[in-house]
């Protein structure tokens, strides 16, 4: 295995042995995969890359989910197919979300706010 991947029609990654023909996918490839704006601040992205990073047997985890901006912000994960890249996704736009309520509730000190199932699912998350 050489390490480098490109798209079938599906979607899912197949190996490509020639670098030549990889390069030319590679720089005219879509290669996004789902994109989240959870807030103005902070969007979730997922894409394929189209190599191998560990390239030392194994799985290749050809997927990269991250966050862009707020308290997350750097957070990544990598993952082996189209499928458990979506579910990354999912995962961590709930978090952004989860870290949005909080900051919504920190910025605003009323009783209201602070009694709010939201608000308590912080608290019990340790971010208060």
């Amino acid at each position: 295995m050489n390490g480098y991947f490109v798209l079938d029609a599906c979607g899912e990654p197949i190996e490509e042995k020639d670098f030549t023909t990889w390069t030319r996918w590679f720089e005219q490839a879509d290669r996004s995969v789902a994109r989240t704006a959870v807030t103005a601040e902070v969007t979730v992205l997922t894409t394929f890359s189209g190599f191998d990073h560990g390239a030392q047997g194994g799985v290749p985890r050809l997927f990269e989910t991250r966050v862009l901006g707020g308290v997350l912000d750097g957070e990544e994960t990598r993952q082996a197919s189209k499928a458990e890249a979506l579910r990354a996704h999912a995962a961590l736009v709930t978090w952004c979300r989860v870290g949005a309520s909080a900051k919504e509730l920190s910025d605003d000190p009323s009783p209201a706010a602070m009694d709010s199932p939201a608000h308590r699912r912080t608290l019990y998350m340790g971010q208060s």
